[in-house]
């Protein structure tokens, strides 16, 4: 596993119904919600180290401490960039920022530890 600190990857989403705070319960306004961002940051860093690992291996989660600074509308354009910082072994440390059309909203820092699907599943209690 050769990940490169300092690869990125930007996504580009609209915001949609399903993403507002009013209808996923985190608030009561019609405006991008705080989990809808954290979402996509984390789906952008699943996406930067997928490209260096095998089919067998996946990214999960495991640490978000990012600030929502600025509200977005229904229909907003937003942008996601994450950026691998840090490399531990398994652990990756992204950095992570998110832009609508006015400039940032949200930015904060996003770890992801590298596991072997099938192992992983394994373990999960059913």
């Amino acid at each position: 596993m050769d990940i490169t600190v300092g690869s990125t990857l930007k996504r580009t989403m609209t915001v949609g119904d399903e993403h507002l705070a009013s209808r996923v319960g985190s608030g009561g306004l019609d405006v991008f919600a705080t989990p809808s961002m954290i979402a996509f940051m984390e789906g952008t860093a699943l996406q930067v180290a997928q490209e260096f690992l095998p089919e067998t291996s996946s990214t999960v989660g495991t640490l978000v401490n990012v600030k929502h600074v600025k509200a977005s509308p229904l229909g907003a354009t937003i942008t996601c960039e994450a950026t691998i910082t840090e490399v531990d072994g398994r652990r990756l440390v992204y950095d992570v920022k998110a832009f609508d059309d006015h400039g940032l909203i949200g930015e904060g820092i996003h770890e992801r530890f590298v596991v072997d699907c099938a192992k992983f599943m394994a373990k999960i209690a059913k």
